[in-house]
């Protein structure tokens, strides 16, 4: 049975969403959960939710990182061997093979510089690389990265492409993806420094490399990865999710201020408005997986609700399920001997 830890201090409003969430996602996947967190705000929680025999236990972690934690202080609250912050622990369970995934709401920068230093890079990779997957018109693209690392080498992005190629292969079912480096215009030659010499390493690495991609080609479903820096990606992200979230607000807010006939054409509307936010909120997703560490990690927003805690634990079980991990480590070995 699969086994995923959930970091149950992770969220904005814990322990109850990331809780929920969890027991949630036990009773549907199949899958063995390990809460880890302060015991004394889990256990109420669980025992109100009458999880009856479900494999879930917990393990107690009486320390969280936050939003405040920054600079050295959080390295070495991530890389000490004794700490006891939930993520710190979670990971460690991950680490020494008593549990297959993590899954975190908690602050993206400490989950990173946690699972960097307790688990290490997959053997060839330089720098991780968060890797949510963003709607498009024809399906979905992953994205990567979008804020692990504001400043990345051509050689880092080309790792991006081949890892979340792997991954959208393996997880999202993705015959043969198309990879896209994102940049200001789609013909080569176009972009920064960063993007001219990365250019030629995706070209000629293997991958089905599309070539460059504006913001419009990745949303209109033109590639179905999209490789960065995590500045640009970290930017492109929060845009969208805004911009998104406009878009609903001002037609609800203009059929409310409407007449009577637009009123009534807003009831009439309502499934496929339903169905259009479904589609855009980050909840369905639950998670984006950390790609690069020697580990399958994923990372989730600090707002998630119990739904998104639950679809998280899905996709980190799919990615087990499908040997993700192993078969980017395959990847990166090919990709260094054909140097």
């Amino acid at each position: 049975m699969t086994c995923v830890v959930v970091d149950a201090m992770g969220s904005d409003e814990f322990p109850t969403p990331d809780v929920v969430g969890a027991i949630m996602a036990a009773r549907a996947y199949g899958v063995e959960i390990i809460l880890v967190g302060d015991e004394n705000k889990i256990r109420p929680v669980l025992a109100a939710q009458n999880p009856g025999d479900l494999p879930i236990r917990v393990v107690h972690a009486p320390e969280m990182l936050t939003m405040e934690d920054k600079g050295m202080a959080l390295v070495l609250k991530a890389r000490r061997p004794n700490v006891k912050n939930s993520m710190a622990v979670g990971i460690d369970l991950v680490k020494n093979g008593q549990a297959d995934a993590f899954v975190t709401a908690g602050n993206t920068g400490a989950a990173s510089v946690t699972a960097f230093f307790r688990l290490g890079l997959i053997p060839g990779v330089d720098r991780p690389g968060l890797a949510p997957v963003f709607p498009t018109a024809t399906g979905s693209c992953v994205v990567l990265d979008v804020g692990a690392n504001p400043e990345c080498k051509p050689e880092n992005l080309l790792q991006f492409g081949i890892m979340g190629s792997v991954y959208a292969e393996k997880v999202r079912g993705v015959h043969n993806p198309k990879v896209g480096l994102l940049s200001n215009g789609e013909e080569a030659g176009k972009g920064n420094d960063l993007v001219k010499h990365t250019y030629p390493l995706l070209k000629d690495s293997g991958l089905n490399f599309y070539g460059n991609v504006e913001g419009k080609e990745v949303i209109g479903g033109m590639v179905d990865v999209a490789v960065t820096d995590g500045f640009t990606g970290n930017v492109m992200l929060k845009s969208s999710e805004a911009i998104a979230k406009l878009i609903l607000d001002k037609v609800k807010e203009l059929i409310n201020a409407g007449p009577l006939t637009a009123r009534i054409g807003g009831i009439l509307v309502r499934p496929t408005m339903r169905k259009i936010k479904k589609l855009l909120d980050p909840e369905e997703e639950g998670a984006a997986p950390l790609l690069g560490v020697n580990g399958l990690v994923f990372i989730g927003h600090g707002r998630s609700n119990e739904i998104a805690i639950m679809n998280a634990v899905r996709l980190a079980k799919n990615a087990v399920e499908t040997g993700v991990l192993v078969s980017i480590r395959t990847a990166i070995e090919q990709s260094l001997r054909e140097k």
